[in-house]
């Protein structure tokens, strides 16, 4: 009896140390696979970054004797601002002004040089063109009728300059392309810009800007699959 006793105790000894080795065995797994998911996050995070960098880099260099001329700003996030609302359409129309026009006849096919240069091309996931607009309409005090009616103008405005852009963009392959990737949006004053009290600026906040977005979320999909 006190044998088969010693045989049940050693028999539960050797199975608590299998399991222990089981157990050690899924913690040193769950660790190396730790290390790799962060392995493959920091690589995304770099090919982001080195493509928002380079972006920017190029960007500066070709318009940054341009930008004070034109009234426009290159931001952090690689957007192109143009800020100057007397130049870019006439009050409370959407209708481009001859100035914008010129501005926009020198900038754009330069501005699509740049991103399709390269690997720029195939990292682009849209051009967006936005509309911005200050928060007053005329005497209104209503704030759905404030929002509604600059949310339609800003759209009329972004499409407008889309279709300019479009419009004289003479290469087939370019035009090809920007079916794919320029939209417009309207975004009434849904992302006014600030003063450094942290008030709305009005002037500013009446503005065009051009955003190229790069595909992240591609370029993640595309990197997880390869580090498998």
């Amino acid at each position: 009896m006190k044998e088969d006793s010693g045989q049940t105790w050693q028999s539960i000894s050797d199975m608590m140390s299998a399991l222990m080795m089981i157990f050690l065995f899924i913690s040193v797994l769950y660790m190396l696979q730790t290390q790799i998911e962060k392995a493959k996050m920091t690589k995304i995070a770099e090919t982001y970054n080195m493509t928002e960098e380079k972006l920017h880099e190029n960007l500066e260099i070709e318009f940054e004797e341009d930008l004070k001329e034109w009234r426009a700003s290159l931001e952090e996030d690689n957007t192109i601002r143009f800020y100057a609302p007397e130049v870019l359409f006439k009050p409370g129309s959407y209708e481009i002004s001859n100035k914008f026009m010129e501005i926009l006849d020198d900038f754009f096919p330069r501005y699509v040089d740049i991103l399709t240069a390269g690997d720029f091309k195939n990292n682009i996931y849209e051009i967006r063109i936005e509309g911005h607009t200050s928060s007053e309409w005329g005497g209104s005090s209503s704030f759905e009728t404030r929002y509604l009616e600059n949310l339609s103008l800003s759209q009329e405005r972004s499409f407008e300059v889309l279709k300019y852009c479009f419009s004289i963009t003479q290469k087939n392959d370019e035009k090809s392309w920007l079916t794919e990737v320029l939209r417009a949006n309207g975004l009434s004053f849904a992302k006014p810009v600030l003063t450094e009290e942290g008030k709305e600026d009005k002037i500013k906040s009446r503005r065009v800007e051009f955003k190229a977005v790069v595909k992240s979320r591609e370029r993640i999909q595309e990197i997880l699959k390869v580090s498998k």
